[in-house]
């Protein structure tokens, strides 16, 4: 066994560069040849003249023997790791768990066991991006075996363990299976492979966005009548000085330190995205809803849900002109509701609404007035505490007033009594305050009293309630609230995205590098959809994150033990599912041991 070192030549842009692979000397008859074991790429950094003691460390390994003279922990990290990829790499039959029977004799005192990577996660994505035929469509698209490879790494990454491309590749190299899975040595795709794959994924998009959803229609029979639109942002660490579309915003993440870029997205009833566009960070929400919906050739008459920063009433008219339908939250600041004229509605988490619903005068609008006992309670406790911090700051006022050196300048006053109505998200729109003034010197303030005053058809008068409004007067009050509910849904893709699949924060400089570091998140999201639509069809509603709390117990470990004959005997296969993994591979129809065995003896 040795290494060698190999000058050539890249074919398209005529660069030299030099790459590394272990080799074995194997005779065959009477002919001596060299087979390639490893590639191993172009970073290999170890020095040359330690090359033979690494290559002897590791011939010792694969046999269990112990080294006779110390080497530095540099070569045996290596020797280790080379170790670790030739049993995974090896041509060694692979096959099935219990399929047949093959007894040896071991010294179990000598077990180790090495190589420990994650194998649950990979195989499931796997299994729910063929089921989309994602492989089929990148081919059609032109991409090669290794780039169809590394858009799979990219977007198992995302699932598995949420980051940035440079950390998807260091977690595909030293804690995923999923190269035995592909059959894909990761050890030699350097990370600008990843970069430039993503480059053209972002070049495809549009092409891979509809054969999914075309895919998608055909596994899940989609009615296309509810479409649901909402956005979000993600921050980027760093200036971001070469994306023009990263911008100061308001964050949703409160990073006011960075710049911002948004994310639209369309999703029909189930949740699954139609379609995805990358917005300037301070763009205004309203502003989008009709280029998104002309993108999407939503069709006529087609159910549009969306929150109350898109439902502006220019979008509203533009909706209703060219036939589309909407429900949304209502932008009036005014509650109203009459118990007497409402109709009770019982929710999925068994809480009793009352819903009043008010036919327009011109009967082309209806509007819900809803109230929510749980919101109730909720909007109470949240009112309490800003009365506690208003009236808490005008107590410190009134109170420095009797002090030698408290503030008693009337500008002053004026001006903290104005800095405590603007943090008291309107809290102070209900209480009269008075300042009185210094009879000696009307400059000066002798006293500040207040007393309530509560605004009708508030937060504080009116609790609980909110307004719904829609063109479509045909339906009932139970069946437009229960329509309104799947916005939810979208507050859940938001948060899935956001946290479960790592689209923030956002670490590339070039507009085009942020625009497929989001297009990955959402490809992904599409997987994890599916994977979740096929459990919920068998009673099983877990989020992603606790899915990948279960998948991530299963490795792929690495079992070592000295056999009586001598020969060292390395078998690879995965952990036992427990009970619950072992109920997601029944309802996916899934091996139980992804990867089979791969055994040798040395």
């Amino acid at each position: 066994m040795f290494i060698r070192q190999t000058k050539t030549r890249n074919t398209a842009s005529g660069d030299a560069y030099t790459t590394f692979r272990l080799v074995a000397s194997e005779r065959v008859g009477k002919q001596v040849r060299q087979r390639t074991l490893l590639n191993l790429g172009r970073q290999f950094d170890l020095p040359q003249p330690d090359w033979p003691v690494l290559c002897t460390r590791v011939e010792q390994i694969l046999t269990g023997q112990s080294s006779f003279l110390p080497v530095s922990a540099m070569i045996e990290r290596h020797a280790q790791h080379l170790t670790s990829r030739l049993l995974v790499v090896s041509p060694a039959p692979v096959r099935e768990g219990g399929n047949t029977e093959d007894f040896v004799e071991v010294d179990v005192e000598s077990l180790q066991l090495t190589h420990p990577r994650s194998v649950g996660v990979e195989q499931v994505a796997l299994a729910a991006m063929g089921w989309l035929g994602l492989p089929e469509i990148l081919s059609q698209l032109g991409f090669n075996g290794i780039q169809k490879s590394v858009v799979q790494a990219l977007l198992v990454g995302r699932m598995a363990d949420p980051a940035s491309e440079l950390a998807t590749w260091r977690w595909l190299k030293e804690c995923s299976a999923l190269s035995e899975l592909l059959e894909v040595d990761f050890e030699a795709v350097g990370l600008h492979r990843l970069y430039r794959v993503s480059d053209l994924l972002v070049r495809h998009r549009q092409d891979i966005k509809q054969a999914l959803f075309a895919r998608i229609d055909d596994l899940f029979h989609q009615v296309d009548t509810v479409t649901l639109y909402d956005l979000t942002n993600t921050y980027f660490e760093g200036t971001a000085a070469q994306n023009g579309k990263a911008a100061r915003g308001h964050s949703k993440e409160k990073r006011t330190d960075c710049p911002l870029v948004t994310l639209g997205l369309i999703l029909d009833s189930s949740g699954f995205v139609r379609r995805s566009r990358m917005f300037a960070g301070n763009v205004a929400e309203a502003s989008t809803l009709q280029d998104m919906l002309q993108g999407l050739k939503a069709p006529t008459g087609a159910m549009v849900i969306m929150d109350r920063g898109i439902a502006t009433e220019a979008n509203l008219l533009w909706l209703k002109t060219r036939g589309y339908r909407y429900l949304v939250v209502s932008r009036e600041r005014t509650r109203q509701f009459d118990p007497e004229q409402s109709v009770a509605v019982t929710t999925a988490h068994a809480e009793t609404l009352q819903i009043q619903r008010v036919l327009s005068e011109d009967g082309e609008e209806v509007r819900l007035y809803c109230h929510s006992e749980g919101r109730e309670q909720k909007e109470i406790a949240i009112t309490a505490r800003f009365v506690k911090r208003f009236e808490s700051g005008l107590d410190k006022l009134s109170a420095a007033l009797q002090k030698p050196r408290g503030e008693k300048r009337r500008d002053a006053i004026m001006a903290r009594i104005g800095r405590l109505q603007e943090q008291s998200h309107g809290v102070g729109q209900h209480y009269l305050v008075t300042v009185t003034p210094d009879p000696e010197d009307p400059q000066r303030v002798q006293a500040i009293s207040w007393e309530q005053r509560p605004k009708g058809g508030s937060m504080f008068t009116d609790p609980g309630i909110y307004c719904l409004r829609s063109n479509e007067t045909t339906w009932d009050e139970a069946t437009l609230w229960r329509t309104y509910t799947l916005l939810t849904d979208v507050e859940a893709v938001f948060r899935s995205l956001k946290s479960e699949l790592g689209l923030r924060p956002v670490y590339h400089t070039r507009e085009d590098r942020a625009e497929g570091h989001l297009f990955i998140t959402v490809l992904a999201y599409q997987v994890v959809q599916v994977i979740r639509a096929r459990l919920r069809g068998h009673g099983l509603h877990h989020g992603w994150s606790r899915l990948r709390e279960i998948l991530s117990v299963q490795q792929r470990v690495t079992a070592t033990f000295r056999q009586r004959d001598g020969r060292t005997l390395h078998v690879r296969k995965a952990t036992v599912p427990d009970p619950e993994l072992r109920e997601i591979h029944t309802i996916l129809n899934l091996p139980s041991n992804p990867g089979g065995v791969k055994k040798q003896a040395i």
